[in-house]
């Protein structure tokens, strides 16, 4: 019995601060994180994408948007934001894209409060003077891992966690990412509100095929579009 209670508790802590879906630190945090945006009543989709920029794989994902007519949101990871790929920052500003803060590594949910707003602050004067416009106030957590340390640094800054609806991401249950399986799976389990996460880069290798990245957008775009669906920035509802 003790055993089964160390486990359960363990398994919570462990959900607490992974979970890819609102739990323990978001119930104490309702205001602080974004999961899913409110329907009221319109048939739209959020389409965010994680890990750029990238130079091989986000002009073609910009390309796919632009040739669809749809304003995305890109969680970019500070690192991977270089004299090199300046330019697809200001290119995702240009074409009226939101552009928010991601991180590439785990570390931000054991830094204290001070350090990761003060990180996250520099973060965003970057981008700004960059792309000549704030990023959105929203910040994505490599993988969801996240903290309550890391949920008072969100404070601090007026920012919000931004997470993803249940099951609309590109993972591919440990085969290849398919253009073609993925949007067929997002088209089946999309609904009014969801957030749909699509990896543009890698966190540490820039080199990783992201190649299904614009090819998801290619065909979901028309298949929601001819079932009513719009899409929007996150950036739409503050």
């Amino acid at each position: 019995m003790a055993l089964v209670l160390v486990l359960v508790i363990g398994g919570v802590a462990f959900l607490t601060h992974t979970a890819p879906f609102p739990f323990l630190l978001e119930a104490f945090r309702p205001s602080r994180s974004l999961w899913r945006m409110p329907a009221g009543g319109a048939r739209t989709l959020y389409l965010t994408f994680d890990d750029g920029p990238n130079l091989l794989w986000t002009p073609r994902v910009l390309d796919a948007l632009r040739d669809e007519h749809i304003h995305a949101t890109f969680f970019l990871i500070d690192e991977h934001i270089t004299p090199e790929t300046e330019w697809l920052v200001r290119r995702m500003a240009d074409e009226g894209h939101a552009i928010a803060l991601h991180s590439g590594s785990r570390r931000p949910m054991v830094m204290s409060p001070d350090a990761l707003a003060l990180r996250l602050t520099s973060a965003a004067q970057r981008i700004r003077a960059i792309a000549g416009r704030e990023p959105c106030p929203l910040f994505r957590p490599h993988a969801g891992w996240r903290s309550a340390a890391m949920y008072d640094a969100l404070s601090q800054i007026d920012y919000r966690l931004a997470g993803w609806s249940w099951g609309m991401w590109d993972w591919h249950w440990w085969r290849g990412r398919d253009a073609a399986a993925v949007a067929a799976r997002l088209q089946r389990k999309a609904s009014p509100g969801d957030i749909i996460v699509i990896h543009d880069g890698h966190h540490r290798d820039p080199r990783r095929d992201r190649s299904h990245a614009g090819g998801v957008v290619r065909l979901l775009a028309p298949a929601m579009r001819a079932r009513g669906y719009t899409f929007a920035t996150l950036c739409t509802v503050r």
